[in-house]
C-alpha cells in the first residue's frame, strides 16, 4: 500500500474493510493509485470478503466507478463478495441512473455490511465505520 494512498485498510477476522479516506475520489493520479490498491487485494492478497466503507466520500468521478467495476469483476473471478457501505444518497443516485446499482450490494452501515458477509462486527469494534447519510439504499443479495 503506498504512502499516497486515499484508502485504509484493516480486517475484522476474513473481511477486509477498506475505508476512503479523501471526500473527493476526482483526481487521476489519485484513482490509478486506487486501482492499484484495489485490484491487489483479490489477486495478490487473497481477500475473498470486502467491504468498500464510503463514509468520507462526497464526489466521485467517473474513472473511480470504472475501478469499481474492475474491482466487482476481479471479486466474481476470484469468487468473493463485496459490499459497499455507508454511501450518501447523492451517490446512490449515480449509481441508480447509471444502472450500476444491479451489480452492487448496499449497505447503510459497515455493521450492516459485515454481518451480511459473515463476520461479527462486535467481535472488532474498529472494524466498524460510523453510519453515513444512506437511507433507502439498494440491496443485493
Amino acid at each position: 500500500m503506498a504512502a499516497n494512498s486515499p484508502v485504509r485498510i484493516r480486517t475484522a477476522a476474513d473481511i477486509t474493510i477498506v475505508e476512503f479516506t479523501e471526500a473527493s475520489i476526482l483526481d487521476s493520479l489519485q484513482i490509478e493509485q486506487l486501482g492499484r490498491d484495489l485490484n491487489e487485494l483479490p489477486e495478490k492478497r487473497n481477500v475473498r470478503k470486502l467491504v468498500l466503507d464510503f463514509a468520507n466520500v462526497k464526489f466521485l468521478s467517473s474513472s473511480a466507478l470504472g475501478i469499481l467495476l474492475t474491482l466487482r469483476r476481479k471479486c466474481d473471478e476470484f469468487k468473493g463478495k463485496l459490499a459497499i457501505c455507508n454511501m450518501r444518497a447523492e451517490l446512490i443516485k449515480v449509481f441508480r441512473v447509471t444502472k450500476l446499482d444491479t451489480l452492487f450490494t448496499f449497505f447503510p452501515s459497515c455493521d450492516e455490511a459485515l454481518r451480511a458477509l459473515g463476520g461479527d462486527p462486535k467481535a472488532d469494534p474498529s472494524a466498524l465505520g460510523t453510519p453515513g447519510a444512506v437511507a433507502d439504499a439498494p440491496k443485493r443479495g
